[in-house]
């Protein structure tokens, strides 16, 4: 059984879009009254909204944080907060302002009370960085975490984009470090893949408010890993680089952590696959470059400001103190890694990495597909295709049998058998496709899976027809009536109905019957009903003799439906329904072998005695349904 210790890290946090405004409510909550407001020189106007939220609350202001925490800057802010007699401060803005506080906070004990604009993600963390004599040196302690944190989506709504870009991979850079750390467990190995997948999805449409709302959301789950685990190399490769050589904090994380990756990648291949699974793709270092490059980051050292000269001090800095790292740490591997991230260098992925180039090539083929739809679909499904294949490690062997299961599928269907709406039905993904089309139209009668016996030209059938033409069963008796989603009647719809006889079998499974029976096409009267005869549907296999029933067979899947009635409704100006009503009470209805039940969809077929509503004589019992379908208008 896995062991593993896990301590949460005690901080409110209030997430959403106008929190701002909820400042002087978070103070006055912490049973403060005099607030120092802290706000960089970028965001004087949110400062000052700030202090006009706070009103008497607010007791001074200061706006020289700095980035890395210089501990002089700390002591002139400190001189102010004593100057104003302040208990708490409020910090709006990145890490640097974040930073700040937090200095304050260890040295004086006041609460904090922290507005994130950039995805730093340290304003959840007990970790200070400060910078002093060229040497930046971290600690944590539980003083130092914030007491809350107000996360504003619209705060990061005017922040560059160079910026954003930045700051959300400095965020993915904690959850990536987090999922190798010593530390790991499966509480922050959650919140770690869970902050990837949003940050990633957020760096791919920054320009939106769904898109920064993702980056806020992955950035604190990032920066929450960040304060409940360690974190290795990468952290403080950019430490040393930031504060030994001035380079920006998260432009610095955005160029190396491509790199770190690749370095630990081989001793930490279960962190690097999970990592690449959440980004839907085979390598996770080339993954995190493509990704910077494509939302427009920097990519090397050189272009931040290191001069190659400075590369081997770097190095004898990031060995000069051991830490815990997943692969050993040796002076010429960092390096090599330090000249790689100097000189912009896309990671080499090995086999992996040669797929990733093979699956952009073969996307790249489709850029000029006429219909963009189609364009999109080949595109995202050419990736899911290749990432399945490397996932499952599949053999030539597997991949053969997978061809030939295909070819046999495809040699199995007729005018008669469909197996190929067989497979995509067993599988599920009829019923997936179904529910995706139906929740377009809410409010209309729940749709269904067309299924495999469905033909085309039913014979035309007058109202109160029989479509048994009396195959044995029990008598049923069909009264539905078909509205629009306004409940008017929608008259002379076109309906075409299909099911099986008693014994579980469509007509297109028994040759010896003559002509087209238990099916037909009718039309709804001027008042929008349809009544017709027919007999009580069973349950059935769905043909198990073809490639498809091997799969059942092999995974010990049963092949039985639910019983059922096929309906298939059109009407000008509306939108074709295809659906099914299930006798409530039949047999499979919670193990329906093409996942096609809804509950909605199952009802009664009442048990009646007596003669039918149109006069019919009838021995013994009988079956009435009666139903409404609402189906949708296209305009």
């Amino acid at each position: 059984m896995e062991q593993f210790t896990y301590t949460a890290q005690p901080a409110r946090i209030v997430f959403g879009s106008g929190t701002l405004e909820r400042v002087a409510d978070e103070v006055a909550r912490l049973g403060r009254s005099r607030a120092l407001v802290l706000a960089g020189e970028h965001l004087r106007a949110v400062g000052d909204r700030v202090e006009e939220i706070l009103g008497p609350l607010a007791a001074g202001r200061f706006d020289g944080a700095a980035m890395h925490t210089p501990v002089e800057v700390t002591e002139q802010a400190l001189a102010v907060l004593r100057e104003t007699g302040a208990d708490c401060v409020v910090a709006v803005g990145g890490g640097s302002t974040t930073g700040l506080a937090k200095a304050l906070a260890v040295r004086t004990g006041v609460d904090q009370v922290v507005l994130p604009s950039t995805y730093a993600g340290s304003e959840v963390t007990p970790v200070l960085g400060e910078t002093e004599d060229g040497v930046k040196t971290t600690r944590a302690d539980p003083a130092i975490l914030p007491e809350t944190v107000i996360y504003d989506v619209e705060l990061s709504a005017g922040l560059p984009r160079p910026l954003a870009v930045t700051s959300a991979v400095n965020a993915l850079a904690h959850a990536v470090e987090a999922l190798y750390s010593p530390d790991a467990n499966p509480v922050v190995d959650g919140m770690a893949l869970d902050a990837i997948r949003h940050l990633a999805r957020g760096l791919r449409a920054l320009d939106s408010g769904r898109g920064r709302a993702d980056l806020l959301r992955g950035a604190w789950l990032a920066g929450t890993c960040l304060g409940a685990v360690g974190m290795g190399l990468h952290h403080k490769l950019c430490h040393t680089l930031g504060g030994s050589f001035g380079l920006p904090h998260a432009p610095t994380h955005t160029v190396v952590l491509p790199h770190a990756m690749a370095y630990n990648a081989a001793a930490a291949p279960e962190a690097m696959r999970r990592v690449a699974e959440a980004l839907g793709t085979a390598d996770a270092p080339t993954a995190v470059f493509d990704l910077i490059v494509e939302a427009g980051g920097p990519t090397s050292l050189r272009e931040l400001g290191l001069a190659e000269a400075d590369l081997g001090r770097a190095a004898d800095l990031a060995v000069g103190k051991p830490y815990p790292n997943p692969a050993p740490l040796t002076r010429d591997g960092l390096a090599g890694l330090l000249r790689r991230a100097w000189a912009g260098e896309r990671p080499a992925g090995g086999a992996v990495s040669t797929i990733d180039a093979l699956t952009a090539q073969v996307v790249a083929t489709f850029a000029g597909t006429e219909d963009a739809r189609l364009g999109a679909l080949l595109t995202d499904l050419v990736p899911r295709l290749h990432a399945f294949a490397v996932d499952n490690d599949l053999t030539q062997a597997e991949w053969q049998q997978g061809i030939d299961f295909l070819t046999r599928t495809g040699q199995t269907c007729t005018d008669t058998r469909q197996e190929f709406v067989l497979l995509s039905d067993t599988l599920g993904l009829s019923s997936v496709v179904d529910v995706l089309d139906n929740s377009r139209t809410p409010d209309t009668t729940p749709s269904a899976v067309l299924g495999p016996f469905y033909v085309e030209g039913p014979p035309e059938l007058p109202q109160g027809a029989d479509v048994s033409a009396g195959l044995p069963g029990t008598p049923l008796y069909v009264d539905v009536t078909v509205t629009d989603t306004d409940d008017r009647p929608v008259a002379g719809a076109v309906v075409d109905v299909w099911q099986s006889n008693e014994d579980g079998f469509y007509d297109v499974q028994l040759p010896d019957l003559d002509g087209p029976v238990l099916r037909g096409r009718l039309r709804t009267d001027d008042g929008g009903r349809l009544r017709f005869r027919s007999i009580l549907p069973s349950e059935y296999p769905i043909p198990d003799d073809g490639p498809v029933g091997g799969m059942l067979r092999a995974a010990g899947r049963h092949p039985y439906r639910a019983p059922h009635l096929h309906f298939m409704i059109d009407a000008p100006g509306h939108r074709r329904l295809i659906t099914q009503l299930f006798v409530r009470g039949g047999r499979y209805l919670d193990s329906d072998t093409v996942f096609g039940v809804k509950e909605d969809l199952v009802v009664d077929f009442v048990p009646r005695t007596g003669p039918t509503p149109d006069g019919a004589p009838v021995a013994g019992e009988w079956r009435e349904l009666r139903y409404t379908f609402r189906i949708a208008t296209t305009g």
